[in-house]
């Protein structure tokens, strides 16, 4: 059979190992940027918009897909509808809340809520004719259940790491003892849980707190934490070496989030063998058993933020153990092997490939 799968070029690396062990099941696979494909809102220039679709139906026409995996709904899924090709949603995230949070900050321009608009009714569009919606966590597949309980609904957590990928990597130089967040900063519901930092910087002045990511909210989070000499901030991460030669310089690994749809920082985390706290929201529960193999913390728990990382510190032998703990309970579920031995049985038992 023949899988087109469309999505962000930011996923490209991961989509790619996802997409060379669906190969070795005889799938032949094609992986495309969506935005090279569809308009703008608001696009006047015809020809333009004429050569995106000439592109499109041209890789239509010869690739000749059986079935569609799109990573994320853009509007090349109602082009995929209008071809009458048959594809699967992969839901990363709460997108309903996230767009809830999106029209109260920072989309207030009436051309901004048109383009919500035109997004909003083109997502529904896309699910409600999508053949089978694989959210990626139990969280998302509750509420999408809740928002259309005729659809066909499978857990796929497409989030992988090649496991033996992720081993010490280089050395970053920093400070110890230290404790890490790597998250971004572009969806408000999520980033401004990041704020309980401050007091926590304050009650910690010899532990040194490392920041990777960015987004449109920096400017809204990232001045507060600056204040403290004890806060560094690194920017974004460009690639995996990167993050992994972020991670095995952190001890302690710290995810602060008040929406989350899976959460690939604390997989990434756990797999470098990082004690991990975290927010107890979303999907974070289908990684972090409290108190098995990390701590949940609830929204502003401040105080217990501060009473586990100074556990952590005191005693090494915990930190080691939280840190294989973590390990052992992601490197089977999150191998890109065994999320494509997943998807080829979702496949199989939806006809598409014969067993």
């Amino acid at each position: 059979m023949k899988l087109l799968i469309i999505g962000d070029k930011k996923r490209f690396l991961h989509l790619e190992k996802f997409a060379s062990e669906l190969q070795k099941s005889n799938i032949e696979i094609k992986i495309i940027y969506d935005l090279e494909f569809i308009d703008r809102f608001f696009e006047f220039n015809l020809q333009k918009k004429m050569n995106k679709k000439k592109k499109f139906d041209d890789v239509l026409r010869i690739f000749k897909p059986d079935l569609v995996l799109l990573d994320r709904i853009t509007k090349i899924g109602k082009k995929i509808i209008e071809k009458d090709i048959p594809y699967y949603i992969l839901l990363r995230g709460n997108y309903w809340e996230e767009v809830s949070w999106a029209k109260n900050t920072i989309y207030r321009s009436k051309i901004e809520k048109m383009r919500v608009k035109e997004n909003e009714k083109n997502f529904d569009h896309c699910m409600k004719n999508a053949k089978m919606i694989l959210p990626i966590s139990n969280y998302l597949k509750e509420i999408t259940i809740e928002k259309y309980p005729d659809k066909k609904i499978k857990i796929l957590a497409a989030d992988g790491r090649d496991p033996n990928e992720w081993k010490n990597f280089g050395d970053s130089k920093l400070r110890h003892p230290n404790v890490g967040l790597l998250q971004g900063l572009n969806i408000w519901g999520k980033s401004r849980e990041i704020l309980t930092l401050k007091k926590v910087l304050r009650e910690m002045p010899d532990v040194t707190f490392y920041f990777a990511g960015d987004g449109i909210y920096r400017d809204k989070i990232l001045p507060d934490l600056q204040e403290f000499e004890n806060f560094v901030w690194l920017r974004e991460l460009e690639n995996p070496e990167k993050v992994k030669e972020y991670l095995t310089e952190v001890d302690i690994f710290l995810f602060l989030t008040g929406l989350e749809g899976l959460g690939q920082s604390i997989i990434e985390a756990a797999l470098m063998k990082k004690p991990i706290i975290a927010s107890d929201t979303g999907g974070v529960r289908d990684l972090i058993n409290d108190d098995v193999n990390g701590f949940l913390i609830d929204q502003g728990e401040h105080e217990k933020i501060v009473k586990l990382i100074k556990n952590f510190i005191n005693n090494p032998d915990l930190s080691n153990d939280m840190g294989e703990r973590a390990y052992n309970s992601v490197k089977q579920k999150f191998d890109w092997k065994n999320i494509a031995k997943e998807f080829v049985e979702i496949i199989q038992e939806d006809g598409f490939l014969k067993n």
